[in-house]
């Protein structure tokens, strides 16, 4: 029989909202326990930002958020700021610099975020239960919490949910956390996977295939939103950081339009052309623009090879269309696999903004990526699992 153990609070998940949530409580003399059923803690929080971890960002506010409840992550991420976590990271003294669109970015590895939580956890006596299933969950007649996991019993008088969405399974990745939120009548919003490069229909996949490995700085638009940045061809379709910013927002069936050359006056830069190198056969004038295999592919050879010369205004129409409106409509996405994070989740609207609690099962919250809220690519994510789980933490 399962050992039974009593504790005020048990949180599923050591992720970073999970253990951020551990460490706030444990400040407050909680007795917590963490448990998950991975080996190891914050996985993710060790692959992010390609092992170099993209730990915030700073320029956090809610309009760089998905949710169906869009007011929602205002408190939290007003409570515990970009610049309470950058506080805690030089507290650390963990070396970081800043790249593109205010990200941060660990000097060397994501492990020494992770290393930083886990000193956080030790100096706050968090127990951590790793290799740990959790089997059945109930509320008894008192409100308190009867968990049954491999190995004990747990009874507890708060439960945090910490347990994440479906990207990335090889990280360890379940549905547990949107069970748990249908198990006490909270609806979730049906998850998909997000941050995520598209596929492409097989007529599609099959011209471009030849520019696979190409990059350029472009700007992508569909269902009202537009990214500016890189945009890679890959063996299975685009991605690149303005793909994964656009995944965000694209549903199936939707299309795409590419500007392929968004800080350049096309129509002036041809005309001005023409008047220096008139006889220069426009795939020529253009080639410093853009690669020669993808300036290939844009153009039709009709439009290729026609001198400056004899350019008219219909030509410089259709080369505008193609060079900076080229439309694609993907087939999909590569799914969980590859995503970063996933859209939908436990709704927004059951839960406190304030404390994280749900609204109608006193001593149940809800923290994280679980939850219905998606950030940007560019720390947004990360920042919530730390925003999200400070405020549960001061609560639980």
């Amino acid at each position: 029989m399962a050992e039974s153990v009593a504790v005020d609070c048990l949180i599923i998940g050591a992720g970073a909202a999970g253990l951020m949530c551990a460490i706030e409580a444990g400040k407050r003399g909680r007795k917590v326990v963490v448990i998950d059923h991975a080996r190891k803690p914050g996985n993710k929080i060790r692959m992010s930002g390609g092992g170099k971890c993209n730990f915030t960002n700073l320029d956090i506010c809610a309009d760089h958020y998905l949710s169906h409840n869009r007011h929602f992550m205002k408190s939290a991420l007003s409570r515990f700021t970009q610049w309470d976590f950058i506080n805690l990271v030089q507290q650390h003294q963990i070396p970081y610099h800043q790249r593109d669109h205010g990200q941060l970015f660990c000097d060397n590895s994501a492990n020494a975020i992770l290393q930083m939580l886990l000193k956080e956890c030790r100096q706050a006596h968090i127990t951590l239960q790793l290799s740990t299933t959790t089997h059945t969950i109930t509320q008894c007649p008192d409100g308190e919490f009867d968990l049954l996991s491999d190995h004990h019993h747990w009874r507890c008088r708060s439960l945090v949910i910490a347990t994440g969405g479906l990207s990335i399974p090889t990280c360890g990745a379940t549905p547990l956390g949107y069970n748990i939120a249908k198990q006490f009548g909270i609806k979730v919003w049906p998850p998909s996977a997000s941050l995520v490069p598209f596929t492409l229909q097989a007529e599609d996949k099959m011209q471009l295939a030849m520019l696979a490995g190409i990059a350029v700085h472009a700007t992508v638009q569909c269902a009202g939103k537009a990214f500016s940045d890189a945009v890679l061809f890959t063996h299975r379709g685009l991605s690149g950081p303005a793909i994964l910013q656009l995944s965000n927002y694209w549903q199936p069936g939707l299309e795409m339009m590419i500007d392929w050359l968004p800080a350049i006056d096309l129509a002036t830069t041809i005309t001005q052309l023409a008047s220096t190198h008139p006889k220069q056969q426009l795939k020529t004038a253009l080639h410093h623009l853009l690669p020669q295999r993808l300036l290939a592919h844009l153009l039709p050879e009709s439009l290729a090879t026609i001198t400056l010369q004899r350019i008219r205004s219909s030509d410089l129409q259709q080369v505008e269309q193609a060079l900076k409106q080229w439309c694609i409509t993907p087939s999909g996405t590569e799914g969980y696999r590859t995503a970063e994070v996933t859209r939908g989740g436990v709704d927004c609207d059951a839960i406190s903004s304030k404390t994280m609690e749900a609204n109608v099962i006193p001593g149940l919250y809800f923290i994280g990526e679980v939850l219905d809220v998606t950030g940007w690519l560019g720390g947004y994510n990360l920042q919530w699992a730390w925003s999200s789980g400070w405020c549960a933490g001061q609560y639980i």
